[in-house]
């Protein structure tokens, strides 16, 4: 090969300097009709390139055995043999350095190509890369392209869908790098310094620094292949370990990198590791800080650009807040599942057993957080700590603390439904008001004061009442259903509080006339919901369906059956009016025993309340009998 001193090295070096500019600077100024216009100049002098190359092997009578220009015609699952490290001629040979310098112009080809959405040929040039690099073993002086190679062709498969063989080739790409690391572990030159004269070669520490970069990427896209693949702890880990390292490097866009991580945390949520889940958002908060503060709106000759940029970081700071309302969430509705007894009220007995086991787990927390994975640099870590204090990681065991979790989860409400207001957001609103109501819904679980439990729920109530009511049916009918059940819900438990609440001062047949009319208002507004919810299923003619889609079976029998209690407990001025909302239950009882019947497959979905259903069946005529006889006697 040529010498790098000559005037024909030279050339080369400059060609491929304007190649890359021509790439990542001039590209983003081409025309819309003509978007690859800089790409395709670039190609040309890549090709040139490679022809030069070509010559100088000819010209020095180090022409390559195998032939350079011979094409694979398979596919391999990875195109790598057994052992990179241990065959072939040396990386840093003259032949070994001549395959790296042919290999990186394939690989610059091969991402051209795939830029101008030209795969087949891109993913021929990468495949000729990898055929180059064959005899050659692993050094610090090919490394970075055996790993950039693997990294594009698995990018290309993934985008292909076939997430196998792009495992392949990530999975060689990591083994690569483990193994150089565990062996060698030397700065290893870049490809860009394949092209590069000798006063502009790269210190040490920015070699270092862009091959622990290639390598992070092998993890980011190997995060998104297990993923793919399913295997979602294993995607999670990579994703961390991707977001851990590109802090250290400092190669990251703070508002991307906020998203990734509170992304990442609804996934440790889900599984319940909320330390994980709250290290996670508590790093998204602080970098999303540092993309700046949100440019006021004020400016009248603000460019379209910075209104764009406003509204982003506006949304993607809501989004994250939306991440903190589902761990507030989540932490509570654990705390209810964790605590309570077969009639759904707070047991006791496994309160104080918890309580007395709480140190152990805190110090256990504190063990955990020693060996974790930990985001942050000097900068970001103790302002990642100080936000971590404000909320538990642990499972509230009492209402003190489970308020402190509701008060956080509240906070985040406030800020999401900031951005996302009923008008432009209808959906993403809605949904926050569900969080919003779901919240005081797991607080009043801890609540022991009857009546500001009943407060509770009638915020939620007051909350998504009115929306129900205005709402579009037409656009908005899954929405709408989810609320009207949400509401009925709301009002029947209200009403078992007041009864509960009555009954400890005085005996049911001596209510006043107030707590009765209290009372039958709760249970006809419970009512009026769930059958608002069931007329929603019905044809434009009315006519109710005779068999229900799966997505709705179950809510509509719980529906039907809750509809026939509600009417059962109705308190009656005249035996009369009993007798009616008797009928009434017994024919809603009765359609679930008989739709089950006609359906065996529904009978799994509501094994409870068929059972009841069956039962209540039996039992109301004999008691619509006993209330007959009563009347007829009374006449």
């Amino acid at each position: 090969m040529a010498s790098l001193g000559s005037d024909e090295w030279r050339a080369v070096c400059d060609k491929f300097s304007n190649a890359q500019n021509l790439t990542d600077v001039e590209s983003r100024k081409d025309p819309e009709n003509e978007p690859f216009r800089s790409k395709y100049k670039a190609r040309e002098l890549l090709r040139e390139i490679y022809s030069s190359l070509k010559c100088f092997a000819a010209g020095d009578g180090e022409e390559e055995r195998d032939g350079g220009e011979q094409r694979p015609t398979e596919q391999p699952v990875d195109g790598q043999r057994e052992d990179v490290f241990g065959q072939g001629v040396s990386g840093d040979s003259p032949a070994g350095l001549r395959a790296a310098k042919l290999g990186a112009v394939e690989y610059y080809l091969g991402v051209n190509h795939v830029d101008t959405e030209e795969l087949s040929a891109g993913r021929e040039h990468l495949m000729n890369g990898t055929k180059l690099l064959e005899r050659c073993r692993v050094s610090s002086d090919n490394v970075s392209l055996f790993i950039h190679v693997r990294n594009q062709l698995g990018i290309l498969w993934a985008g292909l869908d076939e997430t196998e063989t792009a495992q392949g080739f990530l999975e060689t790409a990591e083994s690569i790098y483990q193994r150089y690391m565990k062996e060698d572990g030397t700065p290893p030159t870049d490809m860009t310094e394949y092209f590069t004269t000798e006063e502009k070669l790269l210190t040490h520490q920015e070699r270092t620094k862009r091959f622990e970069l290639a390598y992070t990427h092998t993890m980011y896209y190997l995060a998104q292949v297990y993923k793919n693949l399913g295997q979602n702890e294993r995607a999670a880990t990579y994703c961390h370990s991707t977001l851990q390292r590109q802090l250290k490097l400092n190669q990251f866009s703070p508002m991307e990198w906020a998203l990734n991580a509170a992304t990442l945390s609804q996934y440790y949520i889900t599984k319940g590791h909320y330390m994980e889940g709250r290290h996670c958002l508590s790093a998204a908060t602080v970098i999303s800080g540092l993309a700046g503060e949100v440019p006021s709106e004020a400016a009248a000759q603000e460019s379209e650009t910075e209104s764009e940029r406003r509204e982003q970081l506006r949304q993607k700071r809501a989004d994250i807040a939306r991440c903190w309302i589902k761990y507030c969430l989540n932490l509570l509705q654990d705390a209810k599942k964790l605590l309570e007894d077969n009639i759904g009220e707070l047991d006791t007995d496994r309160q104080e057993e918890l309580k007395g086991a709480r140190r152990r787990e805190e110090e256990e927390e504190e063990k955990g957080r020693k060996n974790a994975l930990l985001f942050g640099s000097e900068d970001t870590f103790d302002s990642i700590a100080s936000l971590e204090e404000k909320v538990s990681c642990l499972i509230p065991l009492d209402f003190t603390a489970a308020r402190a979790v509701f008060l956080v989860g509240q906070n985040y409400v406030t800020q999401a439904k900031d951005y996302f207001q009923m008008d432009g957001f209808v959906t993403d609103h809605i949904e926050i008001l569900q969080d919003h109501s779901a919240l005081f819904r797991a607080l009043a679980f801890f609540e022991e004061d009857l009546e500001r439990r009943c407060k509770m729920h009638k915020r939620r109530v007051d909350m998504l009442e009115p929306i129900c009511n205005d709402l579009n049916t037409q656009y908005y009918l899954m929405i709408r259903r989810q609320l009207m059940f949400e509401l009925a819900e709301s009002y029947s438990e209200m009403m078992d509080l007041k009864l509960t609440l009555a009954n400890r001062q005085a005996d049911t047949q001596s209510l006043d006339s107030h707590t009765i009319k209290k009372f039958n208002h709760l249970c006809s507004a419970s009512t009026k919901f769930f059958q608002m919810f069931l007329d929603s299923l019905c044809s434009p003619e009315g006519k109710f369906p005779e068999h229900l889609e799966e997505e709705v079976l179950r809510p509509a029998l719980v529906a039907r059956f809750r509809v026939a209690r509600l009417h059962n407990r109705l308190i009656s001025s005249t035996p009369s009016d009993q007798l009616d909302n008797l009928n009434k239950s017994l024919e809603s009882y009765k359609y679930v025993v008989q739709y089950c019947e006609a359906h065996p497959e529904a009978a799994v979905v509501v094994e409870t309340e068929l059972e009841l259903s069956k039962e209540m069946v039996g039992l109301l005529p004999l008691k619509i009998n006993r209330l007959k006889a009563r009347m007829a006697t009374n006449n």
